[in-house]
C-alpha cells in the first residue's frame, strides 16, 4: 500500500511469512539499492554468546545452499553493483547496490543466505571467519592508540546484564569457544523474514519488487519464537 507524507513515494506489503518489503521508486539513475535489515545486534546475544551477530555479518558472504564460497561478491561486484554489511547493538544490515536489470539477482541472493546459510555452514568456513573477526578486533581495538575506547566505557556506562554492556565485536573467549552448532542454532533463531525488512529503492516499481520478493523470499518459512531483545530498562542488582 502507498504511504503518504513524504516528499517521495513509499509503497509497503507483508508477506504471509512476515517479511516486510518497502520500495520507494526513482527513475533517476538506471540503479537499484536492496537493503536487508534484519532485528539482530550485539544487545540480542546471550551471555557467553558476544559478538555473534558481528560473525554473522562475515559468515553470511561465505556461502549458502546454491551459492558456492565467495561467490555471493563475485555475482554482486561482476554485475557491475557493490556491497558491504554493518553491525551495531540494534541490528545487522546487508546491502547491495546494482544496476537496474540484476535486482532480480541481488534478491536471490539475499534470500539464499537467509533461509539456506544453515546447510552450507561448515566448521573450516566457521574457523577461518572467526579468525578474520578475532584479527579485525586486534586492527580496530587493542593494536591502535585509543581502541580499546569502547570496550572500556561500555561496561562502566552500562552494568552487567544491560544489553549495551558489551561491545559488538565481542569476546575473545566467547568467540574461542562456541562450536558449529552454536552458531547454527544462532541463525535458526533471528535470521528470518517475520525478523527482517527489505527495502528497495530506485529503479524499480513496487509491483516487481514485491512480486519477487514473494517468488524468493515466499517460500522461507517464519519462527514464530523469535526472543525478543533485553529491553534494557530493568538490570538485575549488582554488588558494589
Amino acid at each position: 500500500m502507498p504511504d503518504s507524507g513524504y516528499p517521495w513515494p513509499i509503497e509497503t506489503t507483508r508477506l504471509d511469512n512476515g517479511l516486510r518489503v518497502v520500495v520507494s521508486e526513482d527513475r533517476t539513475a538506471p540503479a537499484v539499492a536492496v537493503n536487508l535489515w534484519y532485528d539482530v545486534g550485539s544487545r540480542h546475544e546471550p551471555r557467553g554468546q558476544t559478538g555473534f551477530a558481528h560473525l554473522f555479518e562475515h559468515l553470511m558472504f561465505e556461502g549458502s545452499l546454491n551459492v558456492a564460497k565467495t561467490e555471493h561478491m563475485k555475482l554482486i561486484q561482476g554485475s557491475g553493483g557493490s556491497l558491504n554489511a554493518t553491525t551495531n547493538p540494534d541490528r545487522t544490515n546487508y546491502f547491495e547496490t546494482v544496476p537496474a536489470e540484476h535486482l532480480e539477482l541481488a534478491l536471490w541472493l539475499e534470500a539464499d543466505r537467509m533461509g539456506g546459510l544453515v546447510p552450507a555452514l561448515t566448521q573450516e568456513t566457521l574457523d577461518n571467519q572467526r579468525e578474520v573477526v578475532k584479527n579485525e578486533r586486534r586492527q580496530r581495538y587493542e593494536n591502535v592508540p585509543y581502541g580499546d575506547a569502547w570496550l572500556r566505557l561500555l561496561p562502566l556506562l552500562y552494568p552487567p546484564g544491560h544489553p549495551y554492556h558489551h561491545a559488538t565485536i565481542g569476546s575473545m573467549a566467547d568467540l574461542n569457544a562456541a562450536d558449529l552448532a552454536t552458531f547454527q542454532a544462532f541463525h535458526r533463531t533471528y535470521y528470518a523474514p517475520n525478523n527482517a525488512v527489505l527495502t528497495v529503492v530506485g529503479d524499480a516499481t513496487a509491483a516487481e519488487v514485491f512480486k519477487l520478493a514473494e517468488k524468493y523470499f515466499g517460500v522461507i518459512p517464519p519462527l514464530t519464537d523469535i526472543p525478543a531483545a533485553p529491553d534494557g530498562q530493568t538490570v538485575a542488582a549488582t554488588g558494589r
